[in-house]
């Protein structure tokens, strides 16, 4: 019997074909979701935006007409884009404040820390929902439990804050401010990697708390300052539920609670506008990359890394 020397090699090709397709038949799902649900929306919207489109009706090609209506003649919406910059303004960093705040506060090593970060944290997973929506409103009214508390400790002919344009607006930035557990979980993780040596270092050189807070905790932390401001800035954009609840729909007392997310659903699914809505959409898109373009160019002069630059 005669043997062969051949050694049978194995097809490496076909193997690299078997590994490619499995991988693409786990991805399918994924990829599916990707198309239905994003690419495919997205694609629509922006064709919407170029057309007069109500719902109902085949939609009509009008070229730019819904981008310079809003931006030269819609006052509601330029009224939304002030309110919506105020809320962001006034919101973000009372929220980053917070969380940076309680993640200090947290990172002393006390006892059942993982139950005050739980506790901490379940306002982000409730504050968006309609439920507490419907309690705060309840809180700031005329007649709620604020006022009451109020009225005990001496005070009188309190406003109705949630029908005052004055205070409407605060009354929501008020609520996403104590949702801000997200960013103290971030913060509190990015506090607990900056090693000891260097508050010991600055203790010896005669830093005080204060000076050790600017010169070696913001830096450390000034990567994750800048994850959590553009996070934090697109959720704030993309907030609905509770302006939406809170002014019963309509954006109110005069206006003074029409967050641009919510205009963008009244002229889509109210007023059945569309086009407009997708060009609010689009609109918005855009803003949110010039913004974070910004933030990361701008991100050299104040983001340090410890093995790029160092820390000052």
């Amino acid at each position: 019997m005669i043997k062969s020397n051949k050694t049978i090699k194995p097809n490496k090709r076909k193997f690299r074909l078997n590994k490619g397709s499995d991988a693409l038949f786990f991805l399918a799902p994924w990829i599916l979701g990707m198309l239905v649900m994003i690419l495919i929306p997205m694609v629509m919207s922006l064709y919407y935006s170029f057309t007069n489109y109500d719902l109902l009706s085949e939609p009509k090609w009008v070229g730019l007409n819904n981008y310079k209506t809003l931006l030269l003649d819609d006052s509601v919406f330029l009224k939304s884009v002030r309110v919506t910059l105020k809320y962001i303004i006034l919101s973000v960093p009372l929220k980053l404040i917070c969380g940076l705040a309680v993640a200090m506060l947290l990172n002393k090593g006390i006892k059942g820390l993982g139950f005050y970060r739980s506790m901490y944290y379940i306002p982000s997973m409730l504050g968006g929902s309609v439920a507490i929506a419907i309690l705060w409103r309840n809180t700031f009214n005329k007649n709620g439990l604020l006022n009451n508390v109020l009225g005990l400790l001496g005070l009188h002919d309190l406003p109705d804050w949630i029908n005052n344009p004055k205070y409407a607006l605060y009354t929501l930035v008020i609520l996403v401010a104590w949702q801000f557990g997200s960013s103290m979980v971030i913060f509190l993780a990015g506090l607990k990697q900056i090693p000891e040596e260097y508050y010991e270092a600055a203790c010896i050189d005669g830093a005080n708390k204060v000076r050790q807070f600017f010169s070696i905790t913001l830096p450390f932390l000034s990567p994750l300052i800048l994850f959590n401001l553009i996070m934090q800035t697109i959720m704030g954009l993309q907030n609905f539920t509770p302006a939406y609840i809170i002014s019963n729909g309509t954006g109110g007392p005069l206006e003074s609670t029409m967050l641009y997310s919510l205009l963008l659903y009244l002229k889509g699914f109210a007023y059945l506008h569309m086009g407009t809505a997708s060009a609010m959409a689009w609109l918005l898109v855009l803003f949110i990359g010039i913004y974070v373009a910004l933030l990361f160019g701008s991100s050299k002069f104040w983001v340090h890394y410890e093995d790029g630059g160092g820390i000052i």
